[in-house]
């Protein structure tokens, strides 16, 4: 055997995965249990190992040890940083094998597999309350506000608070008056676009009535 050759003599009973030390084994098992024994001591979030929670307890910290040579960026991971990086070269290793008319290619393995789920119609992040599905965990973290009633994003104008972040900027252009939407047909003016919809039944309904 090779003097570089790495043994993996601990297995997994559930998967059949080898692991290097029986630690690393230990840590995988959690992903069969579920077991998460290493808990944030600031929120409410545990990880099945404490590697994940030192680098989650950056997050309250601010810490991000990963600086990019590049640029003044900095990241919490060396992964994150790894895939900053490419922002640079411009390496887009991944390429999808079901675009037809152009080959779309990404600089991570996950961004392919967020883009395949395009084709697929997969919707693999699941609401355990009401089934509504979602193909990104970002987008059923949104929608779980809709239960939760948690609105994190705040006017520090009036106090309105918002789901999502999209809304409070669109409600700020109220405070600062700016209305984009213009009626073609008269001078009103709106900050939404779906108010200035609203607004052009009124001529429709008078074209008819006319």
């Amino acid at each position: 055997m090779p003097k570089n050759t790495v043994v993996k003599r601990y297995p997994c009973e559930a998967c059949g995965s080898s692991f290097t030390t029986k630690s690393d084994l230990q840590v995988h098992v959690r992903i069969h249990t579920g077991e998460k024994p290493f808990s944030c001591e600031v929120c409410s979030a545990s990880f099945k190992g404490r590697s994940q929670l030192k680098v989650h307890r950056r997050i309250h910290t601010g810490e991000k040890p990963y600086s990019c040579q590049v640029c003044d960026s900095s990241f919490t991971t060396n992964q994150n940083l790894k895939r900053h990086v490419q922002v640079h070269t411009g390496v887009k290793p991944y390429a999808c094998p079901l675009c037809k008319v152009c080959i779309l290619s990404f600089t991570t393995k996950a961004d392919l597999k967020r883009h395949i789920r395009t084709h697929t119609g997969e919707r693999p992040f699941a609401c355990e309350l009401c089934g509504s599905a979602f193909s990104q965990k970002p987008y059923l973290q949104i929608h779980m506000r809709v239960h939760t009633g948690e609105k994190p994003f705040a006017c520090e104008v009036c106090g309105s608070s918002f789901t999502e972040k999209c809304n409070l900027t669109v409600h700020m252009r109220i405070h600062a008056g700016d209305k984009r939407f213009s009626c073609k047909v008269c001078s009103s003016s709106f900050a939404r676009k779906e108010h200035l919809q609203k607004h052009m039944f009124i001529h429709i309904k008078k074209d008819e009535s006319a």
